[in-house]
């Protein structure tokens, strides 16, 4: 397994990742993948049996100018617990906790970083986990050159920080919605 997969690696490292990948027309299999995507169902079937969410499926687009893929979404019916959404784009999830946590499982499908499936499906359900038990937190942070977010998730097996540029616009409707401060979403309510 490469230690070090693309998004770690500097310009020169993700040119020669990349040359690697494009030269190689059997350098990524995204079947290898379908146990991952089969995990995310199940966890979301898991969360939505247990707990007081409600559930909504949709397409939507990965990004700009991308195709539209599958996304549920797992919304508490009380609003100081953070949503959970996943969208199924071949051969990645991603994850979205909260307002801004994202992860992209895997970071790189490629036989060369040789991510491992099922420990991304572990790290997904401890992620998943993180959020229910209310170990998310987020805010919104002025500094010299514009407004960034902060997200912590904090559980068992899990401890990770992001961070990230705001618009002007997205820094003063975080603020409206009470991030100036940190947050700490609260865990979701079960149905027993």
């Amino acid at each position: 397994m490469n230690p070090f997969p693309p998004e770690h690696l500097g310009a020169a490292g993700r040119a020669r990742h990349t040359a690697l990948v494009d030269g190689n027309q059997h350098a990524t299999d995204s079947d290898r993948f379908t146990t991952l995507h089969e995990a995310a169902d199940t966890l979301l079937d898991e969360l939505t049996e247990r707990y007081q969410v409600e559930r909504r499926e949709t397409k939507e687009p990965l990004g700009l100018d991308e195709a539209l893929a599958r996304t549920v979404r797992l919304i508490p019916r009380i609003p100081t617990a953070a949503p959970l959404a996943i969208q199924f784009a071949e051969p990645r999830l991603h994850l979205r906790l909260g307002r801004w946590w994202t992860a992209t499982l895997p970071v790189c499908g490629c036989h060369s970083c040789d991510e491992d499936p099922k420990l991304l499906a572990e790290q997904l359900r401890r992620h998943a986990d993180a959020l229910v038990e209310g170990g998310l937190w987020e805010r919104v942070r002025r500094g010299l050159s514009g407004s960034f977010y902060e997200a912590r998730l904090i559980g068992a097996g899990v401890r990770v920080d992001q961070e990230g540029p705001l618009s002007a616009a997205g820094a003063r409707d975080a603020r409206r919605g009470g991030f100036a401060a940190a947050v700490q979403w609260t865990p979701w309510q079960s149905r027993f």
